[in-house]
């Protein structure tokens, strides 16, 4: 896997109707794409994102996080987001948007609370 490149693994969740995506690699100008199609293809009423293996997320990023939580809203589906780490969060603080994101500090959390 080259630095561009991200990978997205979905699989079901611990309960009925729950499905993560399991991403690897940075979201950034140059996956943002590849990421917005992963999470488009779900149609799962409760989905969980894992970040744990993205090493860092861009303006790019950043920007399709946002347009994948306002249309999970407008569907009236729930969204998750698990493994982020400082950097990100980071991130999310300074451009203050980190209210708009419901995450979790481990996949059990998030299962939990998409019940």
């Amino acid at each position: 896997m080259t630095p561009d490149n991200l990978q997205a693994l979905a699989s079901d969740g611990a309960r009925h109707g729950q499905r993560i995506i399991r991403l690897r690699g940075p979201l950034s100008l140059h996956t943002v794409f590849d990421f917005q199609g992963a999470v488009r293809s779900e149609t799962s009423p409760h989905l969980i994102i894992d970040f744990s293996d993205v090493p860092f997320v861009d303006s790019s990023g950043l920007g399709a996080l946002v347009g994948v939580q306002v249309s999970a809203q407008k569907s009236g589906r729930t969204l998750g987001f698990v493994g982020m780490n400082t950097q990100i969060i980071t991130l999310m603080e300074m451009t203050k948007i980190r209210a708009l994101f419901q995450i979790y500090s481990t996949l059990q959390e998030a299962e939990a609370a998409a019940a």
